[in-house]
């Protein structure tokens, strides 16, 4: 199965910290956001191939990956020219040559302990499933869920707290007829206005209105998502733990 990483914004929210190098290569610990996910991709076994889509400072991540060696193996950069202009819905449309497949798609500022994919990979049983977690409340910025049993109605972050149940992790594994209804809405919506300047996840809300989404809710297992200054220092102490973990290992 193939992954494809989606790695191409500067991270602007996160500004200093992103003036002189992509989000992906911001420092987590012992290693940058995008070795860490790397990781977790090599330790899932039904992945065999990845493909990290890149845009700002692309050089950078490419001799980041000649400098990582074995977490690299297998991996292959995919140049995004309209990062400036454009959200990672066109980072998902430079890459639909690699979507003819089972795939998953990985949000390039995701991270999450090494179980969550392989739980991922087991639980998906729709053609398009959404990973997902749950907490007491949620904020603006949440990419919030509506889940009825294990089907996702829809995905966005304006929904209201009566409609949400969970939020998106930013994981997302495709296959059976998946992967081609995801290819055909991208085009679609490549094709509309609203396109370039649109999250991938709003094709997944569509087609989750078609009844194509399932769930896969990763429990108590841990994960964060870094926007902010602040985002970065708790997944740092989230990796602190996994770092312990994988020592003991």
């Amino acid at each position: 199965m193939r992954a494809i990483v989606l790695s191409a914004g500067q991270g602007s929210r996160l500004l200093p910290l992103t003036f002189d190098r992509p989000k992906c290569l911001l420092p987590v610990g012992s290693r940058s956001v995008l070795h860490w996910q790397l990781e977790a991709l090599r330790q899932c076994r039904e992945i065999d191939e990845v493909i990290v889509v890149t845009g700002f400072k692309a050089e950078m991540v490419d001799a980041a990956l000649a400098e990582m060696g074995a977490a690299a193996e297998s991996v292959r950069t995919l140049f995004n020219p309209f990062y400036k202009v454009a959200d990672n819905l066109a980072s998902c449309w430079m890459a639909l040559e690699f979507m003819d497949d089972e795939f998953l798609i990985v949000n390039g500022d995701s991270l999450f302990e090494m179980a969550v994919l392989p739980r991922i990979v087991a639980g998906a049983s729709a053609p398009i499933n959404l990973t997902v977690n749950r907490k007491a409340e949620y904020d603006s910025d949440d990419m919030k869920v509506t889940l009825e049993g294990n089907l996702v109605r829809a995905v966005g972050k304006t929904l209201m707290p009566a409609e949400t149940q969970a939020e998106s992790i930013g994981v997302v594994l495709f296959r059976g007829e998946g992967p081609s209804l995801f290819r055909r809405v991208v085009e679609q919506s490549m094709h509309e206005a609203w396109g370039v300047g649109a999250w991938y996840l709003q094709v997944i809300d569509r087609l989750a209105k078609e009844g194509h989404v399932g769930a896969t809710d990763i429990g108590k297992l841990e994960w964060g998502e870094i926007d902010f200054p602040s985002d970065l220092e708790v997944v740092s102490r989230l990796a602190a733990g996994w770092e312990k973990l994988r020592i003991v290992a």
